[in-house]
């Protein structure tokens, strides 16, 4: 009888999502042609990176799509809620996660020394757009007075690059717990420690998601091409590189 633990990782990460997306695909967290592509995320991500890594991405999906449902009736009503109910699309998931399953597939071709360098910058992209994603929500439903980042005026709750003080402090609890798990699940071992890592993660993970609210404000009213999904992947890409490059410039690696 074949075990489990004796299939290759790649028919293993199919068997996984395929069976999971079966049973929970009826739930409000992604359309149809979503659920599709995140099967093909998942499956990649177990290839390369094993349970672990795929674990850390559903438990980005998790915490997003439940801060993105939260007070979902109240932002519907003021107009600013997510369109189709707050599930993504095929678009909403490779703006997030494009930087961190690219990551991956270098993790899985390069030698194992360089993966914990690589699994920083993994951490990074996703703690940084869960960062935005609830900086997002709960500035529009619970933050109150919100102001442009530019210039410091008040604006309308929803605007491009506008922050609000619960928003931001919502962005820092998150960027804080989920890379206190990621850290816990991968283990990458780099630099003096895990509260290093958390520190220098969480750091430019919320840099990266002031860079976002900049490019908000400046360039995507102007630019029609750069939609929601460009700047998301700009922002991921931005606190992986962050984070890699920080540690590498302070000898971690």
């Amino acid at each position: 009888m074949v075990s489990l633990a004796s299939l290759n990782p790649w028919w293993l990460g199919l068997l996984v999502n395929g069976g999971l997306i079966l049973l929970i695909h009826r739930l409000p967290v992604l359309t149809a042609r979503g659920w599709h592509h995140g099967g093909v995320l998942g499956t990649v991500l177990w290839g390369t990176m094993g349970w672990t890594g795929w674990l850390t991405v559903v438990l980005y999906l998790v915490f997003g799509s439940a801060v993105t449902r939260a007070g979902l009736k109240r932002k519907q009503a003021l107009q600013l809620a997510e369109g189709r109910g707050g599930r993504r699309g095929p678009a909403n998931l490779w703006g997030s996660a494009a930087t961190g399953l690219s990551l991956a597939v270098v993790m899985a071709l390069t030698p194992p020394g360089a993966r914990p360098l690589l699994m920083l910058g993994f951490v990074a992209s996703f703690a940084a757009k869960l960062g935005d994603t609830c900086a997002s929500e709960i500035g529009k439903r619970w933050g109150g007075k919100t102001i442009l980042i530019t210039t410091l005026q008040p604006v309308p709750a929803g605007t491009e690059g506008a922050i609000s003080i619960m928003g931001t402090v919502a962005s820092l609890v998150a960027i804080l717990m989920y890379t206190g798990l990621a850290l816990a699940l991968l283990q990458p071992t780099i630099g003096p420690g895990p509260l290093a890592q958390l520190l220098l993660i969480s750091g430019v993970a919320t840099l990266a998601t002031m860079v976002e609210s900049w490019i908000g404000a400046t360039w995507q009213g102007p630019i029609p091409w750069l939609t929601n999904e460009l700047v998301n992947a700009t922002m991921t890409t931005v606190a992986a590189l962050l984070a890699m490059g920080v540690a590498v410039g302070i000898g971690w690696w």
